[in-house]
């Protein structure tokens, strides 16, 4: 379901009073598209300031090409929410938030969230949707287990994976290490090692020796001794979310959607805090999309009186609440916290203050994100090095930032 881009390159009417949004698709299917909400939200901005948004919503598979595409062709839409805005911010392309949003509306931003969206210091990138992990696990098979307490330590997470598995759990703990979404569940990892794709500086430390300890051990103790179902490379997070609502998978690392994928087919679920080595992991990963305006067609005035509106805590609490996302401002988060609607996201949205998230703002992460995707599932299997395909991610990292790619 998409509006049709007219004059493709933000050609505008009434007197420049037009604006080209292009997002990413939120819904699971037809009926609960992102188009719909996008529809209702430019509607009513229309009807408050006589400014119209034309939007086009694509899938996350499509979403960001379209993008890079259209920029590339010299047709660059007006807005723009997607995964990535480190790469048009180096090339001079985006507005500065401060050029766009009202004071108010900037500093309502989750402070993490903010600084996560600066290249070289400067706001380029505005959060629009997020949210933090957990592990879950499935009540049910735990208690046929004999388990009576999540785990809290990958030592427990290797002993209650040994214990389903000896019950007949096909999938005793999902480890989606496919292409779909390989970046995320591999810093989850990291993060439970005590490591990160990054040190406090920014510089990729990806071959660290927390990181290799890390996936050394999952190679050793879930995948090697048949705790994972099957081979990490060959299962996506979907295929994996879709696991644990049939009830064939004991535990994995899931965002908030999962909740709602999980009550549908009448799965009793509980959550935790990740695991780390030894107790709790130290952070928890945390993912932001991001909103972003181009300078191309001059329309700065009117992309900010819009974003300015859909960073209302009314309209930031509308699409939170429909996608199971969590709020990117303060007052949304708020909101959310004091509505007891909401109290299955409370565990997820406390821990976002804190959370780590992906290196985004280097310009050389979408290019690390693609080398993760295609390696790091084999290099936790049966013949695989962990230490030499981490070796070899970071020499594609460290090459990229030295090149400035």
């Amino acid at each position: 379901m998409t509006l049709t881009l007219t004059g493709c390159g933000g050609g505008s009417d009434e007197g420049g009073k037009t604006l080209k949004l292009i997002a990413a698709d939120y819904g699971s299917h037809e009926s609960n598209s992102t188009q719909h909400y996008w529809d209702d939200l430019s509607a009513a901005f229309e009807k408050k300031t006589g400014i119209k948004v034309d939007v086009e919503v694509y899938s996350w598979t499509e979403v960001d090409k379209k993008v890079a595409d259209l920029v590339k062709d010299g047709h660059a839409p007006d807005l723009a929410q997607i995964g990535a805005y480190a790469d048009y911010a180096a090339k001079g392309q985006l507005y500065s938030a401060d050029k766009l949003l009202n004071v108010s509306t900037q500093a309502d931003f989750t402070p993490a969230l903010a600084e996560a969206g600066e290249y070289e210091r400067t706001q380029y990138g505005m959060p629009f949707g997020a949210s933090t992990r957990r592990l879950f696990y499935n009540k049910k098979l735990f208690a046929e287990a004999g388990i009576t307490d999540p785990p809290k330590s990958w030592d427990d997470i290797a002993r209650d994976a040994g214990l389903l598995k000896a019950h007949g759990v096909r999938i005793p703990f999902a480890l989606p290490l496919g292409r779909e979404e390989t970046q995320a569940e591999t810093l989850m990892w990291m993060l439970s090692g005590g490591g990160s794709y990054t040190d406090s500086i920014g510089k990729y430390t990806i071959d660290s020796p927390e990181n290799v300890k890390t996936f050394e051990w999952l190679q050793k103790n879930l995948v090697g001794k048949g705790l994972t179902g099957m081979d990490p490379a060959d299962l996506n997070r979907k295929e994996a979310f879709q696991g644990f609502a049939d009830g064939d998978v004991g535990m994995l690392n899931g965002h908030p959607t999962l909740m709602k994928q999980a009550a549908a087919k009448g799965v009793d679920y509980g959550t935790v805090e990740l695991p780390g080595a030894h107790g709790k992991a130290k952070a928890t990963m945390g993912v932001a999309d991001w909103m972003m305006a181009f300078k191309q067609n001059g329309h700065r005035e009117q992309a900010g009186k819009f974003l300015d509106f859909v960073y209302s805590t009314k309209n930031v609490m509308k699409f939170s609440g429909e996608y199971g996302l969590l709020p990117v401002t303060s007052s949304g988060s708020q909101a959310m916290l004091d509505d007891d609607k909401y109290v299955a996201l409370h565990s997820f949205l406390k821990q976002l203050g804190s959370a780590e998230f992906y290196p985004s703002n280097k310009t050389s992460w979408p290019l690390v994100s693609k080398t993760v995707k295609a390696k790091m599932g084999a290099a936790v299997g049966p013949r695989g090095n962990p230490a030499g395909v981490l070796t070899d991610i970071q020499n594609t990292a460290d090459a990229a930032d030295n090149t400035g790619e």
